[in-house]
């Protein structure tokens, strides 16, 4: 039995490598959003190559991370755990010192496949240390700070941008491995799994991953309307459903199908797939448009999204206690109408724009829409699977989230009309940045409307969340213990 005191040098040790871990890899997925027009105006990138920026590391972080749970599990979870960060921060200084916009995508793809051994590492590194007695709050404490980690990033991206420049945005990963890899290592206790047996799903991984470039290729690319785009599209299919047939004919597959047939798993799992796409295009966009269009400066359209993930940090937690007196039907169909709402809100935001009267208003309902919804779901995602399956259902909500926002990234500057150059111009970009949020906007009507018809009231003494408070923008909180994907 793990026994390390929260309250014990050991124990501070392991919460601060622990939360400096999951940190570097949240702080990623949020401030490269700031960075991208000043990223594009100094490579010479085109937009395709902007949503690739952000796409490389989404898509290797999506596809793996599941797979990097189980890793830790057979071969230890602290020696996976640092590899990440070494990966981690080697990948960031590739990225700080690109050359050009294919050098960069190829090196945030690297990033995202250290984000995916690190991510799970640190959640589970805290799980199989502390005392029982001293886990939830353990994991609050992590969840909090990480929360904390998320909402500096974009104000932290914005001042690295405006200061010294994007790269180091990236660099700064460096220094931050160099104190968390010792720490880990010196006081952090190795474990793993001894009921692992050594076979992981490398093949629905590889499958599932390569389903989504393809996808994402093909809609980053489909203005061209070329042979390749067509016939891409058509692997990227071909792929998904390779990867369907192979989970379902392994013996103990990375993402195991029959956990479908919960109807309420999969109903929350739509609502998921609408709110993070939503969400994963928002801020995407946001980000640039701010600066594009409203012109305003790294720094100002980093710290304008701040709002957001500080509602978030200060009443997640509470949303989870009334969702568990209320039941999570009305909160999953409440929140995201004022997600959608805030969207509609940012119609009035364009040249000439207010923060106090324009953006604020969008960014406070955007977050309450968040407060109101992301504890709720991933504690229906947890109730609707049986007690030992739980880990897994929440590895694939987040991975579900994230690939959303994949998706999302790659679609709609597509349905929006966005040319190849619309960033440089503000007016082409203004008018195309509407039409997504009206988009948006709709994907979250469809959540809505599918929680309201399929989310049933959570059975009695089912399984709670741990992190009871969370501000990642990105994915819901990962949750118990992983998903054991292991095949032959």
């Amino acid at each position: 039995m793990p026994d390390v005191r929260i309250a014990s040098p050991q124990g501070k040790w392991i919460l601060l490598t622990t939360v400096l871990g999951s940190s570097m890899a949240l702080l990623d997925s949020t401030v490269v959003n700031v960075a991208l027009p000043r990223i594009g105006r100094d490579l010479g990138a085109d937009l395709a190559a902007l949503q690739w920026t952000v796409n490389a590391y989404t898509l290797t972080l999506a596809g793996l991370i599941l797979l990097g749970g189980s890793l830790g599990d057979q071969y230890g979870r602290r020696k996976i755990f640092v590899i990440g960060i070494i990966w981690f921060a080697a990948a960031s200084l590739l990225c700080g010192i690109a050359p050009n916009a294919g050098f960069l995508i190829a090196a945030r793809a690297l990033q995202g496949i250290g984000g995916a051994l690190l991510t799970p590492g640190s959640l589970a590194l805290i799980q199989a240390s502390f005392h029982p007695d001293d886990r939830s709050r353990a994991v609050g404490v992590w969840s909090g700070f990480g929360g904390i980690g998320a909402a500096v990033g974009p104000f932290l991206g914005g001042w690295l941008v405006d200061g010294p420049g994007w790269r180091w945005i990236f660099f700064l990963n460096v220094p931050l491995a160099l104190v968390c890899a010792p720490i880990a290592v010196r006081h952090v206790p190795e474990s793993m799994d001894n009921r692992t047996h050594g076979r992981f799903d490398v093949l629905g991984a590889v499958l599932g991953a390569l389903s989504l470039a393809l996808v994402t290729y093909a809609l980053i690319e489909a203005q061209q309307g070329s042979l390749i785009v067509a016939v891409t599209a058509v692997a990227g299919v071909a792929a998904g459903i390779a990867f369907v047939q192979v989970e379902k004919r392994r013996p103990d597959p990375m993402m195991p199908l029959d956990i479908f047939t919960s109807r309420q798993f999969t109903a929350v799992n739509l609502v998921t797939l609408c709110v993070y796409a939503a969400l994963g295009g928002f801020f995407f966009l946001t980000a640039v448009q701010l600066q594009v269009a409203v012109g305003w400066s790294p720094l100002g359209a980093g710290t304008a999204l701040l709002p957001t993930t500080v509602l978030m940090l200060l009443f997640s937690a509470r949303s989870g206690a009334l969702a568990d007196r209320i039941g999570p039907r009305i909160p999953l169909t409440v929140g995201p109408l004022l997600c959608a709402a805030g969207m509609l809100l940012m119609l009035r935001v364009g040249p000439g724009a207010s923060y106090l009267a324009d953006v604020l208003p969008a960014v406070l309902v955007l977050g309450a829409g968040l407060v109101t919804l992301v504890a709720p779901l991933t504690a229906t995602v947890l109730a609707s699977v049986d007690t030992s399956r739980a880990g897994l259902a929440s590895g694939v909500n987040n991975a579900a989230a994230r690939a959303a926002g994949l998706i999302a990234v790659a679609a709609l500057p597509l349905l929006a009309g966005m040319g190849p150059e619309a960033y440089r111009s503000p007016s082409a970009f203004n008018d195309a940045f509407h039409r997504a949020m009206l988009l948006c906007a709709a994907l979250l009507l469809i959540g809505s409307g599918v929680a309201f018809a399929t989310v049933r009231p959570l059975p009695p003494g089912c399984r709670r969340p741990e992190c009871r408070t969370h501000g990642s923008i990105t994915a819901p909180p990962l949750e118990g213990e992983r998903a054991r994907k292991r095949i032959s």
